[in-house]
């Protein structure tokens, strides 16, 4: 890499690990893909007696265990019994011990969906009235903090791995045969592997932590890791290790015995190659497509399948471009990426391309569900940054292949020019190379160093410079004999030559790579692609955090449900609500007990019953009732009531209108006998 070149890589790169830091940071802990849609009880609702079961209905199946569904007292005990259980569809429930006291009680819930991520939440409801205690729950999100952060960047991490891999294979086989033997291209490709295998093995590690407890030290728990591969998502991580023990063997393949070929041999090879590799591709991507999003949910069939395409595809076009940038910067001087090669790249570029936009139509049809959830919900809005990044990196591969296509020009140019002057330029050569190979021989030297020259020669060393360079050793050889008689002259002079050879192909091996770094089309091509990778790095950091997004279809689903749930929950909290006042008129027979009932305690019209009841408990009549309603806090009322009477303690109106929510005092007149009477009054909410 070029000395001006260097700065600019490691700034871009800066920025980019910056970038996808700060999505990871932005993306907090990772959102459940599954959602809470109905329970039994209802959120917030007030029951007459306790419920034999509670029951929970999720928007898609989901994975249970022993303290998945636990229920709560207002004092904190858990009054559930047994494992919780499918109740049928997707509804589980948990059975309740019976006898249960009235009060508030809450539900928590911490379960794993379908595509791998955890589901957690807590909710309450109230048996004959709410108490004035509850269990007060804590964040139930799973994974969280360390744990959270470590799964993420894991993801990230097997995600661009998967990429490298599998893109820069087949940058080799499709593209360019010749980077087989390429030391950069290599390590590019089993950079890769590892990144992939490592992040599988870190998955595997954290996935038990990071579905229930969130603790680092349930990490190495060996109990969490059997559980963990009994799961849908287990099974698919450990096929992903299978897998990768046969990439490693086709990479082995392509990098020795591919490599070692000669051009006729390898196009047998590369068939058997094209076909292994291709398994080996799909298998991976599959793994993805059967334990995440694709395979629950609408269309599961036809989702898999496309998802598949769609990370072949993303992979062929980002590992491919990664494969080349590094080609186009660190590749021998003596072996450049030939413009035929980067003309084949493009156009598995725009294939990829094509497959994206057409598997990725559907899957954004698929998750969303509807125009609005591209603003309404954060899977939209993701999903709007990533189609807006694929548009820059198309726009920025427009001009790659302009570049592309002026090199392609140039390279003919110079290939024409080449044959005309193609005499000339050996005879020179052979010039250099043998006024160098005198030169070393006068001085004792061994022959090699003149073959070294006569190939320096040959790739454009001047021959006046080799010969200059080699007589400059003869002062120093230190023999007695003119023909390097002296046993430690020879090997002096050895390895003298040999390290001159070494500079001379260093010397010429850079006058190549600037030669080479000169040429404006070949400096603009490196810029583009290097500009196309900086957004592709961005591009696969929001697709990592896209994937760990509740999808915008299931989040319009849940805050429908949790509204509608919510309504009812109001309703049947504030449904019947009853106020008890008791009253002593102080005469005779003048305590007793007022009970009213207002249905259903909302703005608006509502009926009231009034029951008077002795001390005994037995329905009494009484000379005159009167109610009055009052919204101090707003200077409403008193919004005087006199309720008709319908038998014996019993009193009752029906429209009562209350203007406003807020909290009203209920006042409620009692008169006993002529000259006993009394106020007495309660607040309530009125919703």
């Amino acid at each position: 890499m070029t000395q001006t070149a260097a700065p600019r890589v490691r700034t871009l790169v800066l920025l980019l690990l910056a970038a996808v830091c700060a999505l990871f940071a932005a993306a907090g802990p990772a959102a459940a893909h599954a959602a809470l849609t109905g329970s039994d009880p209802r959120q917030g609702a007030v029951v007459d007696r306790a419920p034999a079961r509670v029951s929970l209905t999720f928007s898609e199946s989901v994975s249970l265990d022993d303290d998945s569904l636990r229920v709560l007292d207002p004092v904190g005990r858990r009054v559930d019994r047994g494992a919780p259980e499918n109740v049928s569809g997707t509804t589980y429930g948990v059975a309740l011990h019976s006898g249960l006291p009235d009060g508030t009680y809450t539900v928590t819930y911490q379960v794993v969906s379908a595509d791998s991520h955890p589901v957690s939440g807590a909710f309450t409801f109230s048996v004959g009235a709410p108490s004035e205690t509850s269990v007060a729950v804590g964040d139930q999100a799973g994974g969280g903090g360390l744990v959270d952060g470590l799964y993420g960047l894991a993801r990230y991490v097997a995600y661009a791995g998967f990429v490298v891999l599998v893109g820069g294979a087949a940058f080799v086989l499709a593209c360019w045969p010749r980077g087989s033997g390429i030391r950069t291209v290599q390590r590019v490709v089993v950079s890769g592997w590892l990144a992939l295998t490592a992040a599988t093995l870190a998955l595997l590690l954290l996935r038990g932590s990071y579905t229930g407890s969130g603790e680092a030290a349930d990490i190495f728990d060996l109990g969490l890791l059997g559980e963990v591969l009994q799961t849908k998502t287990g099974a698919a991580l450990v096929s992903r290790l299978l897998l990768l023990a046969a990439a490693a063997l086709f990479v082995a393949v392509l990098f020795g015995a591919y490599d070692k070929r000669e051009d006729d041999e390898k196009r047998d090879l590369t068939f058997g190659l094209a076909v292994g590799g291709t398994v080996v591709a799909v298998g991976l991507a599959a793994t993805w497509a059967m334990s995440e999003h694709a395979s629950v949910g609408l269309q599961a069939g036809l989702a898999m399948p496309v998802d598949v395409l769609h990370l072949l595809a993303v992979a062929a076009w980002l590992g491919g471009l990664t494969t080349l940038l590094a080609a186009l910067y660190r590749a021998p001087a003596a072996t450049p990426v030939d413009a035929s090669a980067v003309r084949r790249f493009s156009r598995v570029a725009f294939g990829s391309v094509v497959a994206l936009v057409v598997t990725g139509a559907y899957q954004s049809w698929r998750q969303l569900g509807s125009w609005t959830a591209f603003t309404d919900t954060r899977y939209g809005q993701l999903l709007l940054a990533k189609i807006g990044l694929v548009g820059v990196l198309v726009g920025v591969a427009y001009f790659s292949r302009r570049w592309t296509g002026r090199l392609v020009a140039g390279a003919g140019a110079e290939t024409g020019a080449e044959a005309q002057a193609g005499t000339g330029e050996g005879s020179v050569g052979m010039a250099g190379g043998s006024g160098g190979a005198g030169a070393t021989e006068g001085a004792g030297g061994s022959d090699s160093a003149g073959a070294s020259e006569v190939a320096v020669a040959s790739e454009g060393t001047v021959a006046s410079e080799g010969a200059s360079a080699s007589e400059g050793t003869d002062a120093p050889a230190g023999t007695d004999a003119p023909g390097g008689a002296g046993a430690s002259g020879t090997v002096g002079d050895a390895t003298r030559a040999a390290q001159l050879a070494r500079q001379r192909a260093a010397v010429d091996a850079a006058r190549q790579k600037k030669l080479r770094d000169a040429d404006p089309r070949r400096s603009g091509l490196r810029r583009s692609v290097l500009a196309e990778t900086g957004v592709a790095v961005v591009l696969l950091a929001v697709t990592t955090v896209l994937t760990q997004t509740e999808p915008g279809r299931t989040e319009q689903e849940a805050r429908a449900a949790t509204s509608s749930s919510a309504a009812s929950g109001d309703a049947s909290a504030s449904g019947a609500v009853t106020l008890d006042l008791p009253f002593d008129t102080g005469g005779k027979d003048g305590k007793g007990v007022v009970r009213i009932e207002l249905d259903p305690a909302r703005v608006g019209a509502n009926s009231v019953h009034v029951f008077v009841e002795s001390p005994d408990g037995r329905a009494v009549d009484i000379p005159e009732l009167k109610l009055a309603f009052t919204l101090k806090a707003k200077d409403i009322g008193p919004l005087s009531v006199a309720p008709d009477h319908i038998t014996t303690g019993h009193w009752s109106a029906s429209g009562v209108q209350l203007p406003m929510a807020g909290d009203w005092e209920v006042a409620a007149t009692v008169r006993t006998s002529d000259i006993d009477q009394v106020t007495v009054s309660k607040n309530t909410q009125i919703g």
